[in-house]
């Protein structure tokens, strides 16, 4: 085994309990859900910053309002990095429960503020408490699970965030609609809260080589370019993913005349069927004893739904055939753009280490969060231009582009 691989599966089955062991995946689950929850439920809260002021909305352009749907991750993104450190030399049971609690705090600020940008400054509070949660929650996984159950165990980990996602899709738009922006977002804080309580009951660091040999293991970055292939392949995944997470909601309300709350629905459906590509993409991960083949296969899949999406939501206001097609290719974009993430974070985690998967997998979450928070306001400015069906199609290019860019070639068998 190389020296910068986690500890032996053999330390790991007898040190807990199977129990306590998915008990503490559930627990790096639930974090998962509630701070995604929390940094995507302003995306539900466009339909109301930009409805009309007369019509008791906010006025807001879908730029303007694509911005403050932005503000969380643009916090996140600032410190994944320093949380992955934090991570590294506290450990993860101290990171997630601090994580969780400025999370709560920065969404309890903004529910009480309700106004777009001071909501946006305290939301942009909360995503930096949500950072902690991506290294610490996949750290655990890692560190419990033995390699051959650790994919689909870190599969059903990242369902964490398309659950969370459907959440607020399920909650958020309706709550806003009718009671107003600042109730709404009492529902991720209050899930951030009680996520917090659980961590404290459940969660315990798993073991790691002496601190004394940190110094000793190498910097991974510096032997092969995989991790950074990786980190690379998922920034462009990352695209079409928080391009239908954002404004999905908003086309079917806008262009198909939906109703907030049906709409609500359908995309909380949607973060189900996310959930379960990423189950199936670890489960087919740990068959095949290669978490990039897989991930390889998702990006094919991930640019030819985005293609077709953009071909038949062009045509919905002509043919009701294509409208029932845009809205399934809108359920199906909404598994496949996700199915990645776990397969990365994992491959990430295991070629880094326990001394360095923290601050690799704060880069990989880094990386892709510098590009997701790019993706409302700029994929708003291309909507206003060019339409949401031309706006799907150009998405579809970045995944084919992920194809070559996969490591497929310098990955190591799981064993």
């Amino acid at each position: 085994m190389s020296r910068t691989a986690v500890p032996p599966s053999t330390t790991e089955e007898r040190t807990v309990s199977a129990p306590r062991r998915w008990a503490m995946l559930a627990a790096g689950t639930a974090a998962q859900a509630a701070t995604a929850a929390m940094v995507t439920a302003p995306s539900f809260l466009i339909p109301e910053l930009h409805r009309p002021s007369s019509e008791g909305g906010y006025g807001m352009s879908l730029a303007e309002a694509g911005l403050v749907a932005a503000a969380a991750m643009a916090g996140m993104m600032c410190t994944l990095v320093l949380w992955g450190l934090v991570v590294d030399r506290r450990g993860e049971r101290f990171a997630l429960l601090a994580g969780l609690l400025v999370t709560a705090t920065g969404g309890g600020a903004a529910a009480a503020l309700a106004q777009p940008w001071p909501m946006a400054a305290a939301l942009c509070f909360a995503g930096i408490g949500a950072a902690a949660t991506n290294s610490a929650s996949g750290r655990v996984v890692v560190g419990w699970f033995p390699p051959e159950r650790r994919g689909i165990a870190m599969g059903i980990r990242q369902t964490g965030q398309p659950l969370g996602v459907g959440i607020a899709a399920g909650t958020v738009a309706v709550i806003a609609h009718h009671h107003g922006i600042g109730p709404a977002l009492w529902v991720p804080t209050a899930a951030a809260s009680l996520v917090a309580v659980y961590v404290a009951l459940v969660v315990i660091d798993p073991p790691r080589p002496p601190a004394s040999e940190a110094r000793a293991v190498a910097n991974p970055y510096r032997a092969d370019p995989y991790l950074a292939r990786i980190h690379a392949a998922s920034v462009l995944l990352v695209v079409p993913q928080f391009l239908v997470w954002t404004f999905g909601l908003t086309w079917l309300v806008d262009d198909l005349g939906w109703s907030p709350g049906i709409a609500g629905l359908v995309i909380a459906g949607t973060q189900l069927a996310g959930a379960a590509a990423r189950i199936g993409a670890g489960w087919v991960s740990d068959l095949v004893g290669s978490r990039m083949r897989p991930m390889r296969a998702v990006a094919v899949l991930a640019a030819a739904t985005m293609a077709l999406l953009g071909l038949t939501a062009t045509g919905t206001d002509d043919s009701t055939a294509l409208t029932v097609a845009a809205v399934a290719l809108l359920v199906v974009a909404s598994a496949v753009t996700v199915a990645d993430n776990g397969l990365a974070f994992t491959a990430v985690a295991e070629r880094a280490g326990p001394f360095w998967s923290g601050r690799a997998l704060g880069l990989q979450n880094t990386a892709q969060h510098v590009v997701a928070v790019a993706v409302p306001p700029v994929a708003g400015l291309t909507i206003t231009a060019w339409g949401y069906g031309a706006t799907y199609a150009i998405a579809a290019a970045l995944p084919l582009l992920a194809v070559a860019v996969v490591p497929v070639a310098g990955e190591r068998h799981v064993s």
